[in-house]
């Protein structure tokens, strides 16, 4: 699991933190059942404090990313992949709706847009 941190950015560092692991979850680097480092390890890792780490765990564990098991650690969930796949659309949808007040705001008519996200997917 590869994370880094940097305190020049104005998110706290545990959401930096949650945000990349959720990235990894939905990106399938990290799978359903994957063990993530001990909160100590990361902590010693990234050079920061294990509440930061916890915290940010915490945050995984309240939106159903991880399951922390008692004295065995903490495991990417694996009881909902419908779950990421609802985060990803939400994302997108906040994409889409940026993009169509732009093209609102444009003139740009509804039959051009798509077809420009047409051919935007189908590029490589």
């Amino acid at each position: 699991m590869e994370i880094s941190i940097s305190n020049k950015v104005s998110r706290p560092l545990y959401e930096q933190i949650a945000t990349q692991v959720k990235a990894q979850i939905m990106s399938g680097d990290l799978q359903a059942g994957e063990a993530l480092p001990s909160i100590r390890s990361l902590a010693r890792s990234l050079r920061i404090s294990v509440l930061t780490v916890q915290k940010a765990y915490d945050l995984l564990q309240a939106d159903g990313f991880i399951e922390t098991t008692a004295g065995k650690g903490c495991y990417v969930s694996s009881q909902n992949q419908d779950f990421y796949l609802e985060e990803q659309q939400k994302k997108i949808e906040g994409h889409f709706t940026e993009a169509i007040e732009a093209a609102r705001a444009s003139g740009i008519p509804l039959d051009k847009l798509i077809g420009l996200l047409s051919l935007l997917y189908e590029e490589d």
